[in-house]
């Protein structure tokens, strides 16, 4: 039962749970349960909202910072890695494998305020070796949800 209501609560986190059961064939009870239980396990470590700020009059600008950084003994990248996602800038914060070691997702109003946040916080920590900004101009897909429009075709349609 567990995989299933990941799946579905995944896809749409705000489906109630008598909804949930029905869809599931399972006593609201026992999904209610389960829910709790891979919370209090963190399993689930959250509920959000996937917006289109493009479609608002908010501006924010995102960065994809990649980050090389020297390992502690006997930590690794983790000591490096808290103290960054301590930051509230900072969204996400993954170990990865290729040319860099860490890559940071941040959000700031303008693309100076970012750029001042990496050179200013993130380029300055004592482990940090080098960084590359890498701004997000468009989402296609986030998150599964495709988020780009298709072009509307406006030509007319001539007939001979």
């Amino acid at each position: 039962m567990r995989e299933k209501i990941l799946a579905f609560i995944e896809k749409n986190s705000r489906i109630g749970i008598s909804e949930l059961a029905v869809i599931l064939g399972e006593e609201e009870i026992a999904v209610a349960n389960e829910l709790k239980a891979m919370e209090e396990e963190h399993v689930i470590c959250g509920y959000h909202t996937l917006i289109n700020w493009d479609k608002t009059s908010i501006e924010k600008v995102t960065a994809l910072i990649e980050v090389s950084a020297t390992p502690q003994r006997g930590r690794g990248f983790d000591e490096i890695a808290e103290r960054i996602y301590k930051y509230p800038e900072v969204n996400a914060v993954y170990l990865i494998s290729g040319s860099y070691d860490l890559l940071v997702t941040i959000e700031g109003k303008t693309l100076r305020e970012v750029s001042q946040f990496v050179s200013d916080k993130l380029a300055m920590l004592d482990s940090v070796l080098s960084t590359r900004t890498n701004f997000i101009l468009k989402k296609y897909k986030d998150h599964g949800t495709i988020m780009a429009e298709k072009a509307k075709d406006e030509r007319m349609l001539m007939t001979p």
